[in-house]
């Protein structure tokens, strides 16, 4: 459909972007019987509770040297100097690089738990407050976790899916999902546990996965005997009126304007 808005930008650098508002019909996914629980870890970017893990690919980490070097040569020239703003371009690229690197990763890998999954259930996380902890703090940000649970959020939307959040003060890690019993303490550097109440050996971060799907599950009273039919009945209506909405989306295109256009 025609825009309805067309919008240039220029980054810092020196790249010419047009982005365009337009209406489009947005065709819900066929239904599918299968539900999840994701855990989020900085070892491993995903852990389901199916077992499946998804990797963490650290895109500022593998990028730090580089970019650390290129900062000090940054500092070294002159202000106002061509070299200087040569070598701030170049520093720019490096963070350009990375959030584009880090964006297509998270399109990716919401669209493929959204395709594959009817319900996606994760914990609530106050990512503000995990970053106050120093040590953890840069890792956490390069994970960036609140924009994936966004991209979920909105993604499940528009393709006929359930996204739900558990309270953040359930304590996934801490309980067995075996007998339910509850420890009273976990430190973090404990990636393995038995439980001492039925002894079975629990992964830290697939037992949370497991918790959090099964908390999901009674949290929307979908039973988990009979999830394929609860499913049916409980989210039907809504998938049906998805068909019948129109969305509005912002579409990028994302196309270096020549300079004689400018």
């Amino acid at each position: 459909m025609l825009g309805s808005s067309c919008s240039i930008s220029k980054t810092s650098t020196d790249k010419y972007y047009v982005s365009i508002t337009c209406e489009t019909d947005i065709e819900p996914l066929a239904k599918s019987d299968k539900m999840i629980g994701i855990d989020l870890g900085l070892k491993s970017f995903i852990i389901s509770s199916n077992g499946q893990a998804v990797g963490s690919p650290k895109f500022y980490r593998k990028s730090e040297k580089k970019l650390k070097h290129e900062q000090r040569q940054l500092s070294k020239k002159q202000k106002g100097s061509n070299n200087r703003n040569k070598q701030r371009k170049y520093v720019a690229r490096i963070h350009e690089y990375i959030a584009n690197s880090r964006k297509d990763y998270l399109h990716k890998v919401s669209r493929k738990l959204i395709d594959e999954n009817q319900v996606i259930i994760a914990e609530s996380l106050a990512v503000k407050n995990m970053i106050r902890n120093h040590k953890l703090a840069k890792s956490i940000q390069d994970a960036s976790w609140g924009e994936l649970l966004r991209q979920l959020e909105y993604k499940s939307k528009w393709y006929g899916r359930t996204f739900y959040q558990i309270d953040r003060f359930f304590p996934s890690s801490k309980t067995c999902n075996g007998c339910q019993f509850v420890l009273d303490s976990l430190l973090l550097s404990v990636r393995e546990w038995d439980c001492p109440n039925c002894l079975q050996h629990n992964d830290r971060d697939k037992n949370a996965a497991l918790n959090i799907r099964d908390k999901g599950i009674k949290d929307l009273n979908l039973s988990g005997c009979g999830i394929q039919s609860d499913i049916k009945q409980k989210l039907g209506e809504a998938f049906s009126s998805a068909n019948r909405i129109k969305l509005v989306s912002k579409k990028s295109h994302r196309n270096e304007i020549p300079i004689a256009l400018c």
